[in-house]
């Protein structure tokens, strides 16, 4: 299978199955010299794995990490880290029905088009335990980023269209509610609106905010590794999400340009801009605002209330979707959001370190 290699200088690999022996990651290009050790990757995990409030699968992972190369006494050492996380509670039986049919929203179908053949224990490599890989990998990432005094924010913005008042806005709030919003009043309607859905055996949808500040402007190409392209095609990677936007985003296609273009200005810090439309990115390249990256995350497909669809002979036939699921997949991809957008920020960081000449020969010149 192609197409499970990401990044350039910064480059990972992730592997496994949901219902197999593990999923894991190489990650090949990390510096040397980086304080390393697993609780630096445990919290990123536990903000993404199983069985974290009613609202989430009942599938029980401790989803553990463990660091098999690449670091020595505690420091990377420059070669490619391989780090595992062991699957515990798979339950394969739970989805023996479904391979001979195709479920609604999920990549089934699509599957045996391609392949002939498909894992159909809890969607495969198509499944979310895929995203563990990326978030370890993102949790190297971002320890980098953080070195280089660049942070990254991510939460819930808005589910099932119940979305946080900037009024309310408080980022501690964001790991005290089960749906990681900033806002407690938007959590708590959020919670009646979840349970109501699963009531119904129905599920919801809803947007995760990413904000980036202390990134240096200059920072991406001006056409096709585009900063804003990269970080797009990293977010639409994740199985969840149908829609990317940066800074305005869509609005900007209702605004006008005398609106949307942001006036720069200088400060005591510089050459700054007065607003921000753009959401940190101009031609493809950091301007050193803050950047607004939003990913729109779909429904849970796998549903418990009755759906239609086909068997694998074509005929029409009625399903109720069995097994642990996700009434929301919100609140654990917004760490996997944070993961991609650290590995495309930590990635082009490397990349632009060859832009200038002088650069250079400052690096290497004694």
């Amino acid at each position: 299978m192609a197409g499970s290699t990401f990044g350039t200088m910064f480059r990972i690999s992730t592997w496994g199955e949901s219902h197999g022996r593990g999923i894991g990651v190489v990650i090949d290009g990390c510096p040397a010299g980086l304080p390393l050790c697993g609780s630096d990757i445990q919290p990123y995990l536990d903000r993404r794995k199983p069985g974290q409030s009613k609202f989430t699968t009942r599938r029980k992972e401790g989803d553990q990490i463990e660091i098999l190369s690449g670091v020595f006494e505690g420091v990377t050492t420059g070669t490619p880290i391989s780090l595992l996380v062991f699957n515990e509670d798979q339950q394969s039986r739970d989805y023996s029905e479904i391979a001979s049919y195709y479920r609604p929203g999920h990549a089934d179908y699509t599957f045996d088009e391609k392949y002939g053949f498909r894992d159909y224990r809890g969607g495969g490599r198509s499944s979310g335990r895929e995203s563990i890989g990326r978030v370890a990998a993102g949790a190297i990432a971002l320890k980098l980023l953080k070195e280089l005094g660049i942070e990254l924010l991510s939460y819930s913005k808005e589910i099932g269209g119940i979305s946080i008042s900037p009024e309310n806005f408080d980022r501690k709030e964001i790991m005290k509610n089960a749906f990681y919003m900033p806002d407690q009043e938007a959590a708590e309607k959020v919670a009646s609106y979840v349970e109501e859905k699963m009531s119904e055996k129905d599920s919801a949808g809803g947007i995760i905010e990413c904000v980036i500040t202390g990134m240096p402007a200059g920072i991406g190409e001006p056409v096709f590794d585009k900063l804003d392209a990269n970080l797009a095609k990293a977010v639409m990677s994740i199985g969840a999400v149908k829609g990317v936007e940066i800074g305005d985003g869509f609005d900007a296609a209702k605004a006008v340009g005398s609106y949307n273009n942001d006036e720069f200005i200088t400060d005591v810090k510089g050459i700054t801009k007065k607003t921000n439309h753009a959401g940190g990115i101009l031609g493809g390249m950091s301007d050193g605002s803050a950047i607004i990256l939003r990913a729109a995350i779909k429904p849970t497909p796998s549903i418990a209330a009755a759906q239609r669809t086909v068997n694998k002979s074509g005929e029409s036939i009625t399903v109720n979707i069995q097994g642990r699921h996700d009434p929301i997949i919100v609140p654990r991809a917004v760490v996997v959001v944070e993961a991609m957008a650290g590995l495309v920020l930590i990635d082009m960081l490397l990349m632009g370190m060859t832009s200038k000449i002088d650069k250079i020969v400052e690096f290497y010149k004694k």
